[in-house]
């Protein structure tokens, strides 16, 4: 379906196309070994399905809520999970901190969504203590979660470490931040990067 209709509804470039499995599916589906097999799973930023569609194909047991903002990405959404019959899936639509206080998950899954400081924000608070944080990241995971400390305290992050999932041979490992949720602490107002303030 990604391949068919992702690049004419702006889910996908066509570039990528050609590494659609190893560097997205596959990419994503590394992620389903650091799952329990039950438990509340949100992913924020679903778009074009990335990874929460695939991971509630992988993890049926679990209840999988996918965020997405845009109404025709959560258009796509609804037409995959119901072509795909999977029975464990319901799509929000939504800023993902307008939905906090609706949803209280196991884990939190995002990727290519935002820097890990304001990621923070958006993702921790669904947890309940104890819940992770899976934000799929590139080559910059070890710069951003440097920079994304106090966001990520602030919120009620604690253990926070960079994992590289291998994914099958031949298939570069797909790099993870996961961060435990230790408390429900929450800032009194948003934590905002510190910088200089365009005029």
């Amino acid at each position: 379906m990604l391949a068919d209709h992702g690049p004419v509804r702006g889910l996908i470039g066509p570039r990528e196309l050609p590494r659609l499995w190893s560097r997205h599916l596959l990419n994503c589906a590394a992620v389903a070994r650091m799952l329990p097999d039950d438990g509340v799973l949100v992913d924020v930023g679903s778009g074009g399905g990335l990874p929460g569609i695939v991971l509630a194909a992988m993890r049926p047991g679990m209840d999988v809520v996918l965020v997405e903002t845009m109404e025709r990405r959560v258009t796509w959404l609804e037409e995959v999970v119901d072509a795909l019959g999977l029975r464990n899936v319901r799509v929000l639509r939504g800023r993902a901190e307008e939905l906090h206080e609706g949803v209280r998950a196991d884990v939190v899954t995002a990727r290519a969504v935002a820097p890990l400081d304001r990621l923070a924000g958006w993702t921790l608070p669904f947890l309940r203590p104890g819940g992770r944080l899976l934000a799929m990241k590139g080559r910059t995971a070890a710069e951003e979660l440097a920079g994304a400390r106090a966001a990520l305290e602030a919120y009620g992050g604690g253990a926070a470490q960079i994992l590289s999932v291998d994914v099958v041979p031949g298939i570069e490992p797909t790099t993870v931040v996961s961060v435990v949720r230790e408390s429900e602490r929450m800032p009194a107002k948003p934590v905002r990067k510190k910088g200089r303030r365009r005029r």
